[in-house]
């Protein structure tokens, strides 16, 4: 199985391949476009500011790509809101594979959300062997709103998307790479699709 992790200057890229390789496979770390659509499984990280990453996929032309791509696709954090329509931060347009906006979270709670938080109402096979309310980790001030594409849900004063899934594309809001046993799960499933 060929895995690629998208290499765009904006993620944790080395704590994602070291969970792959826990899992017994290896992923390569590119932004070849050749490489990425030749995978069996891609995975779009992201760490930092929405509008200068948006700005990094623009200038090597994988803003293009991504939403071409026929084969599962997981973005993680800043990777999944990226793929919504907009984002607040940085007033940044998005790669619209997922129809819905991400929102900057208000002063009623405390940003940002760094920590473990619950995940739950679980509807995708993403979430195979997960139980509800499983505490998955989180770090992020920028927040998707209820939508038709949610497939998990958080709550952290107002119950908000923490996954989504729109065909063969999956965000987490999460880093499954830091959540331990659960977050291993949700690794091996994605790569089991």
């Amino acid at each position: 199985m060929k895995i690629v992790i998208i290499n765009y200057g904006a993620g944790n890229i080395q704590s994602i391949k070291f969970a792959i390789k826990r899992l017994g496979f290896e992923a390569i770390l590119t932004d070849d476009e050749e490489e990425i659509r030749n995978a069996d499984k891609v995975i779009f990280p992201g760490v930092g500011e929405a509008s200068s990453a948006m700005e990094k996929l623009r200038a090597t032309g994988l803003d293009k790509v991504i939403p071409t791509l026929k084969k599962p696709v997981l973005g993680i954090c800043l990777g999944m809101q990226l793929m919504c329509a907009y984002c607040e931060e940085g007033d940044t347009k998005g790669l619209n594979i997922f129809n819905c906006d991400v929102l900057k979270f208000d002063t009623s709670v405390k940003v940002p959300q760094i920590g473990w938080n619950q995940i739950e109402n679980l509807k995708s096979n993403l979430f195979k062997g997960i139980k509800e309310k499983e505490y998955m980790y989180l770090v992020h001030s920028f927040y998707v709103p209820m939508n038709n594409e949610a497939i998990a849900t958080t709550n952290y004063g107002f119950k908000y998307a923490s996954a989504l899934q729109e065909k063969n594309f999956y965000g987490v809001q999460f880093h499954p790479e830091k959540s331990s046993k659960a977050g291993a799960q949700i690794l091996q499933n994605f790569l089991a699709l």
